[in-house]
């Protein structure tokens, strides 16, 4: 038996198939991250839970997978198609690409920003507070900058970031009725 194999489509040759009914796009983001952007019709899909079993796809459709930069799709391409009957392609360039050529997106500006993203604000920001009060006020403070530095090391080496879990009980990160 042979595995199923990707390979990648241009943003205007994927938004010709998916005009046409041709196409089933899925979309490997996280949650957060297709609240806040995603393409029109794609399906939410997120790597964290992905199963290809339970991809509803057509016979006549093409399966196509898209994240943001087209990173995460590469790096996963094994397990996207492992389930698949058939071949299946990647949105070259992601969700960013397809913006960038002008292709629509829905954005809901409202939407918090994507965790991560939480993440980046909140640990450079704690970083450079640390330096600032360290040149400023008392030396002791460089600590919170390489404490922050050393949870950043972690998070990177088991995949648990504590950052994000406090932030996602912030209230703008809840669920509306949950």
């Amino acid at each position: 038996m042979t595995h199923p194999s990707t390979k990648t489509l241009a943003p205007d040759k994927v938004a010709d198939l998916l005009r046409r009914g041709r196409a089933l796009l899925i979309d490997i983001r996280e949650p957060d991250e297709f609240a806040r952007r995603h393409i029109q019709g794609a399906q939410s899909r997120p790597l964290s839970s992905f199963d290809a079993a339970r991809l509803a796809a057509r016979p006549d459709q093409t399966v196509i997978f898209a994240c943001k930069s087209g990173m995460r799709t590469a790096a996963n391409c094994e397990r996207l198609v492992a389930g698949l009957d058939r071949d299946a392609f990647l949105l070259e360039g992601g969700v960013d690409a397809w913006a960038a050529a002008g292709l629509p997106v829905q954005e809901d500006r409202k939407a918090p920003l994507e965790i991560m993203r939480q993440v980046q604000i909140g640990a450079g920001s704690l970083v450079l507070l640390g330096v600032a009060l360290g040149y400023l006020a008392h030396p002791a403070f460089f600590g919170l900058s390489g404490a922050v530095g050393a949870g950043l090391l972690m998070a990177g080496a088991t995949g648990f970031c504590g950052l994000a879990r406090v932030l996602s009980l912030a209230p703008w990160n809840r669920v509306a009725g949950g």
